[in-house]
């Protein structure tokens, strides 16, 4: 996999005009286009469609987190627009979990296209250890142990992979395997600030660590051209 194809560029913005802006000035430079909360709401699936339609592969970004039967209907619809990947709260449970891997399959094979690539968030980059404990009321654990225990759980209920931070990426190689994909958000090349992440790690870094995919938003899109900020980034990677 060359290291452009292990970009996936967050498009966090509110207009449908300015994704695709971005979409079109990037083209196959990078691997993926991500769609989250943000992009979806203000235009809607289309935007997936007409990212797709310029050659982009889209990884949908909704952590859905649901009673199972909702979230199987919702993996269908998702599965129906032709993404890549999609996510869903590792935190919503087995069934949950096991009902989505089974529709998305059913669905992908109904259609005669490929199953899309589905992850389970583990916990948020936000989320440091006194918020888990806190917040989240998870005490008596570090963060890499609930990490890596929800990582099996979605491995076990045929899940592809997880969504987590890059300091975990070791341990959950160890546990769920080599073709266990690994999606790590929290990047920063060394030279761009590092915002509201806290557990976070360069794009080298992360590579170096065995990330297959690496989440990168602002440091790309808030560029003064994005270009060459992700030509930048390759360049750290292949070095």
């Amino acid at each position: 996999m060359q290291a452009k194809d292990r970009i996936i560029l967050a498009l966090d913005v509110d207009h449908e005009e300015e994704a695709l802006r971005l979409a079109d000035k990037l083209g196959d430079n990078i691997g993926f286009y991500k769609v989250g909360m943000q992009l979806f709401n203000s235009a809607g699936p289309g935007i997936v469609r007409a990212i797709q339609d310029r050659g982009g592969k889209v990884f949908v970004d909704l952590k859905f987190h649901d009673i199972p039967n909702t979230v199987a209907a919702a993996g269908r619809v998702v599965t129906r627009l032709g993404c890549s990947m999609f996510n869903i709260h590792a935190a919503g449970g087995r069934e949950m979990m096991k009902n989505l891997a089974a529709a998305v399959q059913e669905e992908a094979d109904k259609l005669h296209q490929p199953v899309p690539i589905t992850l389970a968030v583990t916990v948020l980059t936000s989320i440091g250890q006194s918020d888990l404990e806190n917040d989240m009321l998870i005490r008596g654990l570090q963060i890499e142990d609930v990490v890596v225990k929800w990582a099996l759980v979605a491995k076990e209920c045929g899940i592809n992979g997880v969504v987590c931070s890059p300091r975990e990426i070791a341990a959950i190689r160890a546990a769920c395997g080599a073709e266990f994909k690994i999606v790590t958000p929290g990047i920063r090349p060394a030279w761009s600030e590092t915002n509201d992440q806290k557990r976070i790690t360069t794009p080298g870094d992360a590579l170096k660590l065995g990330a297959d995919y690496m989440v990168i938003g602002r440091p790309i899109t808030q560029a003064s051209d994005p270009f060459v900020a992700v030509q930048k980034i390759i360049e750290e990677m292949e070095a």
